[in-house]
């Protein structure tokens, strides 16, 4: 079973970029497809990116789309989500998560993921 770490959020005014990474440990790194699913205060989860494991497929929320971009580096265990154009209504905390490892395909549900990290916090000021 793979573990997750999240890192790089933090505070950026609107307009600028973040870049946040996580690291994955364990076995089979990169049979897990991957994603990044946002919450913020009052509100429900909301998908944002998802990856496959192997052949790169990327899917995006709509919200996000044109603004963030998803990657992996599965010789490093680890997922990237680079945020440009940030907005105040990106503030959330951040949370990255893989699917069963016989899952490879990325999928928009949260439930279909097994493992979540702890999250990061975005702040995107206005």
């Amino acid at each position: 079973q793979v573990q997750l770490v999240e890192s790089g959020g933090g505070l950026v005014q609107s307009g600028g970029s973040l870049r946040l990474a996580c690291a994955g440990s364990g076995r089979s790194f990169v049979n897990y497809a991957m994603g990044w699913f946002r919450q913020a205060p009052g509100k429900e989860r909301e998908f944002v990116a998802a990856i496959s494991g192997r052949s790169g497929i990327t899917d995006y929320g709509d919200s996000v789309k044109g603004r963030f971009t998803i990657s992996r580096d599965n010789a490093r265990n680890s997922m990237y989500l680079q945020m440009n154009s940030l907005k105040p209504e990106d503030t959330a905390v951040y949370s990255c998560a893989a699917r069963g490892s016989t899952y490879s395909s990325p999928s928009r549900v949260p439930g279909n993921y097994a493992t979540w990290g702890q999250g990061t916090q975005v702040t995107v000021s206005s």
